[in-house]
């Protein structure tokens, strides 16, 4: 769960429902000793009334009145139950509600002692009794031990309880998700200032607002205030990259443009229109890396449809002429009609480093191979771009090393070491990929892979 409400609902309905269950069980237990308690009063009441009405009858035995006191005692069936017993075990009398049953005899108690215990009858049916073992002393002197003992079955109890715990059980479900309901709109209100700052930055994203507010919660404002301070840091620096680009374009358009009127002035026609090409050249770059800073992201660039074909042509003619004391084979397998969706200038920058890195490394041979990553020739059905030598190569555990900024696997041989690192973010603007490999002709192969661009 990655959300903080659902984590805090979660946590919150496990300390629910743990309180409340503990809650419920010390009611369960207090609601039955409470009602078990209340029975063994109730017994110990129709024991003393036993025993105030037996009577010896004129042979000096104990006997008990046709009627008692008690309706439940002459009611058949009633749940309460009473006998008199002789402390051989033997029934001397037995109340009329428990005709057809057989009270367990159970543990006879010391005389003068009371007994509780829970018993049962032969249908199951549970029992709460009480006994009591008397000594009981006749007008002449004599005197006889006997036996009292009542019973109450459980049933109704049993049943009471259940019925407490159901209730007990619905009104804290109740309470439960009541709780819950109000925890989560209290969450609601109090993960207001959470979902204000995420609004704020989507907004600052999408360029409608240029800071967060101030307007948050003490605990907030200290996020908030980092947050403003880190985006007007990456503002300024967004300002200080633009300008020193600014100044380098400044910078290079007079030199440029001597250049061109001294070129032009010159009898050499050929060599003049090499140079103002190359010129040419040069000055795209100039704009291409200036259009880079407020450029947002490649998708939300306006594409175009490049020909892959022509451009690696001008490339490779470029290149001729910078390796001319090498001079390098080059082997360009380009599918007919090929284009590239996207900017002229990232295009440039893919292939013309990849050929670059290529020339410079290579012994003789250097192959560029592109074809459609979709069965289509549309210029939607992206772009595999393969560039080859028969150089040394790279190897396969120093391949991820290059992809970063200022790597190189020789020092001594002129460059910066961030083409590669170029490459690598340029295709992945495009949700591109880049891979490292071994080619058939002995050396490295870079391979890139653009899918198809997704309609609007």
């Amino acid at each position: 769960m990655r959300s903080l409400s659902s984590r805090l609902l979660v946590s919150v309905s496990v300390l629910l429902l743990f309180f409340f269950g503990a809650t419920i069980a010390v009611l369960d237990t207090a609601f039955r000793e409470a009602g078990e308690q209340a029975r063994r009063d109730i017994l110990d009441g129709q024991l003393v009334a036993l025993l105030a009405a037996a009577e010896p009858d004129d042979t000096g035995k104990l006997v008990m009145p046709e009627r008692l006191r008690e309706p439940r005692l002459e009611r058949i069936g009633s749940g309460l139950y009473a006998e008199l017993r002789d402390m051989q075990g033997d029934v001397l009398w037995r109340s009329r509600s428990a005709l057809g049953l057989e009270i367990p005899e159970g543990v006879v108690p010391e005389l003068g002692n009371h007994l509780f215990a829970r018993e049962s009858l032969d249908d199951g049916t549970p029992l709460l009794t009480l006994s009591l073992a008397v000594e009981w002393e006749l007008d002449n002197g004599d005197s006889h031990p006997y036996v009292f003992k009542v019973a109450e079955s459980l049933d109704s109890f049993n049943a009471q309880v259940a019925g407490f715990q159901r209730q007990l059980f619905g009104w804290f479900a109740a309470v439960a998700v009541a709780m819950l309901v109000a925890f989560s709109m209290l969450l609601r209100g109090l993960l207001k200032p959470l979902r204000q700052i995420e609004t704020e930055i989507t907004e600052i994203e999408e360029g409608e607002r240029a800071s967060l507010s101030s307007e948050f919660p003490t605990e907030l404002n200290g996020v908030a205030r980092n947050m403003n301070l880190l985006i007007d840091s990456e503002r300024a620096r967004s300002d200080r990259y633009r300008h020193t680009l600014d100044n380098l374009a400044h910078s290079l358009k007079t030199p440029l443009a001597a250049m061109r009127a001294l070129l032009n002035d010159t009898r050499q026609e050929e060599f003049g229109r090499r140079c103002n090409e190359q010129i040419d050249r040069m000055d795209e770059i100039v704009r291409y890396q200036l259009r880079k800073p407020a450029a947002v992201a490649a998708e939300n660039l306006v594409l175009k449809s490049v020909s892959v074909e022509k451009e690696v042509t001008r490339l490779i003619d470029g290149l001729r002429k910078v390796y001319h004391d090498k001079a390098p084979a080059f082997d360009a397998q380009i599918a007919k009609g090929l284009q590239f969706r996207g900017d002229t200038g990232d295009f440039l920058e893919l292939a013309g480093n990849l050929l670059d890195n290529a020339c410079k490394w290579c012994k003789h041979k250097v192959r560029i191979e592109a074809v459609p990553a979709s069965a289509g020739r549309s210029p939607a059905s992206g772009l595999v771009m393969t560039v080859s030598d028969d150089g040394p190569g790279i190897p396969a555990e120093a391949a991820d090393a290059l992809l970063q900024r200022g790597m190189r696997l020789d020092e001594t041989t002129p460059g910066h070491g961030i083409g590669l690192a170029v490459v690598k973010d340029i295709a992945a603007s495009y949700n591109g990929q880049l891979s490292i490999g071994r080619s058939t002709l002995g050396g490295a192969s870079i391979t890139i892979a653009i899918p198809p661009a997704k309609s609007s």
